[in-house]
């Protein structure tokens, strides 16, 4: 008797301490226990331990799409949290802020919901943290530019230890952009799984008679990059996708573009023409055009050095050759593209995407600064060998002239960024800042120009 006492007693206080430890109220049949819930604001939520889980992490919600809700995505805070950084606010108010509007929905029995009722109920949380008009209009304005598939490159050129990879990858996660390619990656396969005339030595570590032939090499080099990004450009013009393209070998004047043609060039040996306030993608038209204010040197004019003579050659051989397969393909396609394009209506206008959105952004750093950053860098990457400190001069002075070739380009509508330890917060906000516009803009111009 003593022993079934004892047994009862023992099994009444596990029961009281499973229903202790139950504070959502979910009972072992899985139905929840009838009960008041108070809504508090995030800030009084108690923290609960890294690997703790709430009915807010298994429960769903669905939020259906389109006027007859045909189709619906389940809620996800970390999307939310995305889209809230790319309107500037801090990462860590997008945190609070996805949570609370999981949190509310959940609370009011919101497990289905129309993607309009959660914008209006995740805009009244803005306004609540006090993040009100400025950053709903930039929600919304990425929320139609992510729906227009308006298609956006954005190139961040520079020289050595300028801070371009540092600048791409915070972009991305600030613009919640995916893609991310590295020119070095590029130029190295090309370099090795192609019979592409490319060394293994970079070009400003070669010795040249003079600046003019040192710029027609790296030109040429970038030429021969921008062929091997090809095939990733034409994908983000064709289906939408914003892409950042982060380098060495990165020339802004084959990405300059000009107000006749939509579609990437097939030509990079191409130099483009001036910049104009609505700028595109250059295309096949007009191959031989080139721009006079661009400070490219053409190849025919300025010989590169007799130990580049056989890859000069050879590299227009492959161009021309590209060039006739390239033209064939075109004549047999451009008839079935034109019947695609063309409108429903049957009135034969052909319709165009989305404006191209190409923004380049090239870094520089003060005199003073890169010069200690490059010397750093030199001795890590060349502890095989050592430098004497002429040889470094030269290569220093090699990256200032390629330097002050990219940034001549800011003339053209390229925009120049100073990068500083003590400053980098604030120019990425004003990088972050500027990127908002040009996509504003862009959108603006795909509005207008469509037809009506």
């Amino acid at each position: 008797m003593k022993d079934r006492e004892e047994s009862s007693s023992s099994s009444s206080s596990m029961t009281t301490t499973t229903t202790t430890n139950n504070p959502n109220g979910i009972i072992n049949n899985g139905e929840h226990e009838p009960r008041d819930i108070n809504i508090r604001s995030f800030s009084s939520v108690p923290s609960s331990p890294r690997n703790a889980s709430s009915k807010y992490d298994f429960v769903k919600v669905k939020v259906w799409l389109g006027d007859n809700a045909d189709h619906y995505y389940v809620l996800s805070r970390f999307l939310v949290c995305r889209m809230l950084t790319v309107t500037k606010i801090p990462n860590h108010e997008a945190i609070k802020i996805s949570l609370e509007l999981k949190k509310l929905l959940i609370d009011n029995s919101l497990l289905d919901v129309s993607q309009s009722d959660l914008e209006t109920n995740l805009f009244k949380l803005m306004e609540r943290r006090g993040y009100g008009e400025e950053y709903i209009n930039r929600y919304n304005m990425m929320t139609k530019f992510h729906h227009q598939r308006v298609p956006l490159v954005i190139l961040v050129c520079g020289t050595a230890c300028v801070g371009k990879s540092t600048i791409a990858t915070q972009l991305a996660q600030r613009l919640n952009l995916p893609n991310v390619l590295q020119t070095d990656m590029v130029y190295e396969l090309l370099r090795t799984a192609t019979d592409a005339p490319l060394t293994s030595t970079p070009v400003w570590t070669r010795e040249f008679g003079s600046s003019e032939e040192l710029i027609t090499e790296f030109c040429r080099e970038c030429r021969i990059v921008r062929k091997g990004l090809g095939g990733d450009l034409k994908k983000a013009m064709k289906d939408g996708k914003p892409i950042i393209i982060e380098g060495r070998h990165l020339d802004p004047s084959i990405y300059l573009m000009n107000d006749e043609n939509k579609t990437p060039s097939n030509d990079p040996e191409k130099n483009s023409s001036e910049t104009n306030s609505s700028p595109e993608l250059t295309s096949d038209k007009n191959p031989e055009a080139g721009s006079s204010n661009t400070k490219v040197t053409d190849k025919s004019s300025v010989k590169p050095p007799n130990s580049q003579d056989e890859a000069v050659a050879s590299v227009e051989a492959i161009d021309l050759s590209e060039k006739v397969t390239q033209c064939k393909i075109n004549a047999e396609s451009s008839k079935d593209a034109e019947k695609k394009s063309k409108s429903a209506d049957g009135s034969g206008k052909t319709k165009s995407g989305p404006e191209p959105i190409v923004i380049s952004i090239v870094l520089k750093m003060s005199e003073f600064d890169h010069k200690a950053l490059l010397e750093e860098w030199i001795s890590s990457r060349t502890s095989g060998e050592k430098y004497t400190s002429k040889e470094k001069d030269r290569l220093i002075t090699n990256l200032k002239t390629i330097e002050d070739y990219l940034c001549s380009f800011n003339s053209q509508g390229v925009t120049v960024v100073n990068i500083s330890a003590t400053t980098f917060p604030q120019t990425l906000d004003g990088l972050h800042n500027y990127l908002l516009e040009r996509i504003e803009e862009g959108i603006r111009s795909s509005e207008n120009e469509a037809p009506k």
